[in-house]
């Protein structure tokens, strides 16, 4: 067996033991194996590290990446890729932390394609990467020599994949511009409603909001709607994630954004746990939507062409060849890439240089 199936193999496996842990979860039945009570400790103590990373969001995580991990999604995945006959190199990969496993795209990446990997974690984000690596190792030793975790200053790499804030990237970029790198920014996620929507499509939309609590780069934070557009429609339908304001984090967040507001003077409208509030701007704060009216939808797509370098998703039906459905941004496929930019034929380009 050649290396390459070694490693996706030990992958399947990965993914099947990551379904059925979630799967026994949710049905209430016993954990029964060491490495599933292993996992649930691990799940029980990122959530109490992270007051953001509740079980639901821990659970959902794994279970859309036990979803990617069969051979025939990453088969299909690579079988675009020429990988064979590479020159295996070292790349250092700086993870975010503001959702679950976050950083395993660039993970599996690098060691899909036959690369050494040696990462730096973000403490918001620190207890299930290096069990998911044991259970790689358990499974195909030879990941023990391509896997490290360091927490101290990054050295002896060949090419960087560095995930942060803007003003992180400053940093990035000043240290690792030498390097052959992917540097990630800040990017927020819109959805572009016509008026014409289904409740369902509009509730399925409260998935894109709240997931996460809107911490991820594809959480929307914005909607462009026409000009006289009925917010009851859309308060209606999102209703059924009210029990988001139960996390007392998220509350806190609602108080505190409501209560500047509205000493602000600011125009808002509130259903309880959710506050729309008008505004230019992309990146909306934790428990807000903000909000613009269009007259034209032309326009609408223009000022989206202009700042695709600042967007990640725009969530739509028939305005973009390049939307998402609604309901869909946080379960993406193995070929978005995040920022699309391609990360394993950067890692390919980068390997024959």
């Amino acid at each position: 067996m050649t290396q390459y199936n070694s490693i996706l193999e030990a992958f399947v496996k990965l993914g099947r033991f990551l379904g059925d842990y979630v799967e026994t979860k949710q049905s209430g039945r016993e954990l029964t194996s060491a490495w599933s009570t292993e996992l649930d400790r691990l799940v029980s103590q990122a959530k109490h590290h992270n007051g953001w990373f509740t079980e639901e969001n821990l659970l959902f995580a794994l279970h859309g990446w036990s979803e990617q991990l069969t051979q025939d999604t990453l088969e299909a995945w690579l079988s675009g890729y020429q990988i064979s006959d590479l020159r295996p190199m070292r790349v250092a990969i700086i993870m975010a932390g503001n959702i679950p496993l976050v950083g395993f795209h660039d993970f599996l990446a690098a060691l899909m394609t036959g690369n050494a990997i040696l990462a730096k974690l973000s403490s918001n984000d620190a207890q299930l990467l290096p069990f998911l690596t044991r259970y790689l190792i358990h499974q195909e030793p030879l990941f023990e020599q391509k896997i490290q975790f360091t927490d101290t200053k990054l050295e002896n790499f060949d090419a960087v994949i560095a995930t942060g804030s803007t003003n992180t990237s400053r940093y990035f970029e000043h240290y690792f511009g030498k390097y052959p790198n992917i540097i990630r920014r800040n990017r927020n996620s819109v959805a572009v409603l016509t008026g014409k929507e289904s409740q369902a499509q509009l509730t399925a939309l409260g998935e894109d909001i709240f997931r996460y609590y809107g911490l991820g780069c594809r959480s929307v934070s914005k909607i462009f709607v026409p000009e006289g557009y009925d917010f009851n429609r859309l308060f209606e339908a999102i209703y059924t994630y009210r029990n988001v304001i139960d996390s007392a984090k998220y509350a806190n967040n609602y108080d505190y954004n409501k209560a500047v507001y509205l000493m602000s003077e600011f125009k808002i409208l509130d259903n309880g746990f959710l506050i729309l509030k008008e505004d230019e701007n992309y990146a909306s704060p934790i428990a807000s939507l903000f909000y613009e009216t269009y007259s034209a939808i032309e326009s609408i797509k223009q000022r989206l062409f202009n700042d695709s370098d600042k967007l990640q998703c725009v969530v739509s039906e028939g305005v973009l060849s390049s939307e998402v459905a609604f309901g869909a941004t946080q379960s993406p496929n193995l070929s978005d890439y995040a920022d699309g930019v391609d990360t394993v034929e950067f890692l390919l380009k980068t390997s024959q240089i």
